[in-house]
């Protein structure tokens, strides 16, 4: 009788206590932003965390490193892309856009006679590739071939 009697008291604590089954430390935690990763779009529509910029020149989206890239004089041996400006030419080639890494583009108009492009104080000229003087002072370059460079390789020896 007395097992039956500690039963009881035992259970009427037990459904007497309120148990709280949620974790305060969980309930306290704030509510995800709702944000989609990948929803950026620029006042032009294009997706800035797909890495694309609208184009002056193309009336489209662009991925600006897709072009020509050009570095800075000043620190030839980057390769920090953010630090590159990119050339993305027209189909004609007589207009050409330049993407400087302070997210600003500009369009380069192409001179008759020589093989020089210009806007205000820029000149794009072909010296072994590509360079971008300012004021006729140099401040970019590159060999003129597409797309970013990779420096280095993976094979300490250069052998593949």
């Amino acid at each position: 009788m007395k097992n039956l009697l500690l039963y009881i008291a035992l259970f009427s604590i037990l459904i007497s206590c309120k148990f709280n089954d949620a974790d305060p430390e969980v309930t306290n935690v704030p509510h995800k932003d709702s944000t989609i990763v990948g929803v950026d779009k620029d006042n032009n529509g294009c997706l800035a965390s797909a890495g694309y910029t609208w184009s002056k020149l193309n009336k489209e989206c662009v991925k600006a490193f897709s072009g020509i890239q050009l570095i800075p004089v000043e620190n030839a041996t980057t390769e920090d892309e953010t630090l590159c400006a990119y050339v993305l030419f027209n189909e004609n080639a007589d207009k050409a856009e330049i993407f400087l890494p302070d997210d600003k583009s500009f369009i380069v108009t192409k001179n008759d006679q020589s093989k020089t492009w210009n806007f205000s104080d820029y000149q794009l000229e072909v010296h072994n590739g590509y360079e971008l003087k300012k004021a006729g002072v140099l401040v970019f370059s590159g060999d003129g071939e597409i797309g970013n460079k990779v420096s280095g390789s993976d094979n300490p020896d250069g052998q593949e």
